[in-house]
């Protein structure tokens, strides 16, 4: 993506903008906690609480909510790791907490009720990743086989069980308040494919862009679902699913690796690109694509709110939960590596698809998910 090449097409489609932008500061926003810790911001919702996660010196993450400059600890199951992934507009959060005898447990927390254990499917774990209105939940769990599936939580003392495309494994990823879920299951032949699952009709393979794998990352209350797939020449690009179609809208970054994370009901969509040893962050808004440079934007962008609030976190020696609004023009600093991408877009591109696989990563040990290629 740092290539003569991607300069000059990056030039040719900026120069307009390329002056406006050059003197301008910096677009993340640290949430203004105070800490030595390294923060991660996951989900955020319409009044600004926010979700995340922060590790302390000795490798330790906690799950706690920002809300108003403060931050409350979410607490713990017994153990010393937990994560926060999503926060509805009630102010109820869901994520995972590790237990005294080393497995972890999906959450809610509200203030009044604190955290709240949701089970498993038969074995000794579960991670819950989502949420809606309603406090209803969407993540994974082991089973008693060994095999992870993913499950809905819509109250009582039971978690159900979404089952796969025709493999052993799935995982939820995001939910909306239609009930609808997306994320990521084997096939017979034990390739990841995108999912949606819908109350009525189960679950529904959403293919991929021409490649061997996809995954679905988020929904929103339309039903559009977002995510990455690989592609016929093994590159993964980011997507938007209509329910008809999917639409490579990775198609308009040039080079690199791009995955969608995150889309509000508006249809913008944020994201990440990867670009050798880079990570960037992109908005795709009313059929402009922005991509926005480590330190200038987010390094990492998880979701985006109704109110047009993106957020995840920035990098400054270490990571810091920040937001950005997502009209917020990229920083053109002088010299080659700095740039900005404002393409229109063309949503006639008829390309279908569906994926990304998602694995863990560490950066400066606090875990990321990130999305790979390769069979399980």
């Amino acid at each position: 993506m740092r290539t003569a090449n991607l300069c000059c097409l990056i030039l040719l489609a900026v120069a307009s903008a390329t002056a406006l932008a050059a003197d301008r500061p910096g677009n993340a926003r640290p949430l203004g906690i105070k800490s030595n810790e390294n923060t991660i911001a996951y989900d955020i919702n319409a009044f600004g609480q926010v979700a995340a996660v922060l590790e302390d010196d000795e490798g330790h993450q906690r799950a706690v909510m920002f809300e108003n400059g403060k931050l409350t600890e979410l607490g713990s199951l017994g153990g010393k790791y937990s994560d926060a992934k999503g926060i509805n507009d009630n102010g109820e959060i869901v994520g995972s907490a590790r237990n005294r005898n080393g497995s972890w447990n999906a959450f809610l927390y509200d203030r009044e009720r604190g955290m709240r254990v949701l089970g498993t499917l038969g074995g000794p774990s579960s991670y819950g990743m989502a949420l809606n209105r309603e406090g209803h939940a969407a993540g994974f769990a082991d089973t008693d086989n060994g095999d992870w599936h993913a499950f809905i939580y819509t109250g009582g003392d039971y978690l159900t069980d979404l089952g796969t495309l025709g493999g052993k494994v799935s995982y939820a990823s995001g939910m909306n308040d239609r009930g609808q879920v997306v994320g990521t299951a084997t096939t017979k032949d034990e390739y990841r494919h995108a999912f949606r699952y819908d109350p009525e009709v189960g679950m529904v393979d959403l293919g991929t862009l021409g490649g061997r794998q996809s995954a679905a990352m988020a929904i929103n209350e339309k039903g559009v679902v977002v995510g990455a797939s690989e592609t016929k020449d093994r590159r993964w690009r980011a997507f938007m699913h209509d329910g008809t179609r999917m639409v490579d809208i990775g198609a308009l970054i040039p080079g690199g690796s791009s995955f969608a994370t995150g889309i509000n009901n508006a249809g913008h969509v944020v994201g990440t690109v990867l670009a050798g040893d880079e990570r960037l962050s992109f908005v795709y808004r009313d059929g402009k694509m922005m991509v926005h440079r480590g330190g200038k934007g987010l390094h990492l962008t998880n979701s985006i709110n109704d109110a047009e609030q993106v957020i995840g976190a920035t990098f400054d020696r270490k990571l810091i939960a920040a937001t950005m609004k997502s009209d917020a023009v990229p920083v053109i600093a002088r010299g080659g590596k700095d740039f900005v991408i404002l393409i229109t877009s063309v949503l006639g591109l008829g390309v279908l698809g569906a994926l990304a696989v998602f694995y863990h990563r560490r950066s400066r040990g606090i875990q990321l998910h990130s999305l790979a290629g390769g069979r399980m």
